[in-house]
C-alpha cells in the first residue's frame, strides 16, 4: 500500500484554561482518497483541521504532510495543502479572478493564468471572473473558496462543511466537483453534519468525539459492519398480541395488528436461532400468514448516531 500522504501521531491540544480539544489522536490519511471525518458540535473537527493546516499549534505529537513535518517543515507542507473553510469571509469589491489569481501568488507560485481558468471552468466560475464578490450568491461565493484554496495546485484539499448553506441541488453539484478532483490525484479530506454527504461520497469515515477519533473505517465495510436490519412483516391476519412462542425473536407489533418488525445485527443474525429463516419457520409454526415483508439496511446516520450515543 501506498505511504499515507498525511500522518498524525499522538496529537492533542489543550488551551488556555484547561479544555481539551483533541486527546492523542492517531490517524493516516491515505492518497487520493475521499476521507470524511464526522463528529457532533464541538468534538474536535475543526481544531484537527487547523493542528494540520498549522493555523493552530498542536500541544502534543506530531504531524507530516507527504513527510514534511508541519512545525519544522511548515512551508513545504503548507504548500500541499488547500482549505476551504466554513465561513464565507471574502474581499468584496475584488474581482473573482484577481481573488483567486492573488491566493495563488500567496504560496510563493508563478503566475497561471492557464490554471485559474481551469480551476475557475471547473467550478462554473468562469463567466462570473470579472464579477466582484459582493454581487455574488451565497453558493457562488463558496466556490470561490474551493477556487482560492485550489489556486496554488495543492496535493490535499480539506473541505469544512463544504456545503454548509448551499440548496440541495448545488449541493449535489459540488460533490461532483469533489470526485473530480479525487480523478485528478487531490485527496480530500471533509467535515460534514450532512450524514448523506458522507455516504454519498467517502471512501473512508472517520468519528470524533470529546476530542478523540473513536472509529475510522471503510465506508461499505461500517455499514456492514456496524448496521442493523429491519424486517417488516405484514400479516394476512391482525393479531392481539405477539405469540409467546415468537418471544425470542423481540419483536414489535403495529397498533394495527397487522404489521411486525424485527430488528437484527446485520452480521450476527443472518444465519442461527435468531435468523430470518428461523423467524420464518416459527410463525409458519404459529399459524401467522405472512402476506408481504420487505427489509431496510441501517444509514450511515443510524450508526454515527449510535457511536456517539454509546460513548457519550
Amino acid at each position: 500500500m501506498q505511504d499515507p500522504i498525511i500522518r498524525i501521531n499522538g496529537v492533542g491540544k489543550t488551551y488556555e484554561g484547561g479544555f481539551e480539544a483533541l486527546r492523542r489522536v492517531d490517524l493516516e490519511i491515505r492518497r487520493g482518497e475521499i476521507f470524511a471525518l464526522l463528529g457532533p458540535n464541538g468534538a474536535g473537527k475543526t481544531t484537527l483541521i487547523s493542528v494540520i493546516c498549522g493555523l493552530v499549534s498542536p500541544s502534543s505529537g506530531d504531524i507530516r504532510v507527504a513527510g514534511h513535518d508541519t512545525i519544522t517543515q511548515y512551508r513545504a507542507a503548507r504548500k500541499l495543502i488547500g482549505l476551504v473553510p466554513q465561513e464565507l469571509t471574502s474581499e468584496a469589491f475584488e474581482t473573482v479572478w484577481n481573488t483567486v489569481s492573488f491566493s495563488r501568488g500567496l504560496f510563493g507560485r508563478p503566475p497561471s493564468p492557464a490554471h485559474i481558468e481551469k480551476v475557475l471552468r471547473a467550478l462554473s466560475l468562469w463567466d462570473k471572473r470579472n464579477n466582484r464578490l459582493m454581487t455574488l450568491s451565497g453558493g457562488m461565493k463558496r466556490r470561490v473558496l474551493i477556487a482560492k484554496a485550489l489556486s496554488h495546485e495543492p496535493r490535499v484539499l480539506f473541505l469544512d462543511e463544504p456545503t454548509a448553506g448551499v440548496d440541495v441541488a448545488l449541493r449535489r453539484e459540488m460533490w461532483g466537483v469533489v470526485r473530480r478532483l479525487r480523478e485528478d490525484g487531490v485527496t480530500i479530506i471533509l467535515t460534514t453534519h450532512y450524514i448523506e454527504e458522507a455516504e454519498e461520497m467517502a471512501d473512508r469515515i472517520g468519528v470524533i468525539n470529546h476530542g478523540e477519533v473513536v472509529l475510522v473505517e471503510e465506508k461499505t465495510a461500517l455499514i456492514q459492519k456496524l448496521g442493523r436490519k429491519q424486517l417488516t412483516l405484514q400479516l394476512h391476519t391482525p393479531l392481539s398480541r405477539v405469540p409467546d412462542a415468537l418471544a425470542p425473536f423481540d419483536l414489535t407489533l403495529a397498533d394495527d395488528g397487522a404489521t411486525l418488525k424485527y430488528t437484527y445485527d446485520a452480521a450476527a443474525r443472518e444465519e442461527g436461532e435468531h435468523g430470518i429463516a428461523a423467524l420464518l419457520s416459527a410463525l409458519k409454526t404459529a399459524g401467522i400468514r405472512v402476506k408481504d415483508l420487505n427489509t431496510r439496511q441501517s444509514s450511515l446516520e443510524d450508526i454515527f448516531v449510535d457511536l456517539i450515543e454509546e460513548r457519550a
